[in-house]
């Protein structure tokens, strides 16, 4: 199966779906204009991988900051990682930073919901990159 991946922009996370190096990783903000669209490709190749799951999937969700829309569509996503994890053996890594409560009560939220295997995994951003992130936004 070929890979899915969507490069991410001001708006739209990195999607990477790739069965044969065996990496699922959803990373960056999630802010599409129409999130049903942009997802709409992402549920489609989902739907396609269910058929011919891996035996073992980890998906890697690592979302820093997303809309109400795009929470919607990766309910959705993780809604058909569910039924995925009836052919293989799937887990979920909810990756979150430490001081952000909204995305750990939603990775939390998500836990509930479904029957696949959750770790929450919590890092810490370092001042090193915010200082980083202030220095580009006063750059242009």
């Amino acid at each position: 199966m070929k890979p899915l991946i969507i490069k991410a922009t001001e708006d739209t996370p990195e999607i990477i779906f790739d069965p044969l190096n065996n990496v699922f990783k959803i990373s960056n903000v999630s802010l599409p204009e129409n999130a049903i669209e942009f997802y709409a490709p992402v549920l489609a190749w989902l739907k396609k991988y269910r058929e011919e799951a891996n035996p073992t999937t980890v998906f890697d969700f690592n979302i820093e900051y997303l809309n109400t829309a795009s929470s919607k569509q990766i309910f959705e996503l993780i809604f058909l990682i569910d039924k995925i994890n009836q052919k293989s053996n799937v887990v979920i890594r909810w990756h979150y930073d430490k001081i952000d409560e909204d995305m750990h009560a939603l990775g939390i939220r998500f836990t509930n919901l479904v029957n696949v295997k959750f770790e929450m995994v919590e890092y810490e951003k370092s001042i090193l990159d915010e200082d980083q992130d202030d220095d580009d936004e006063n750059f242009f």
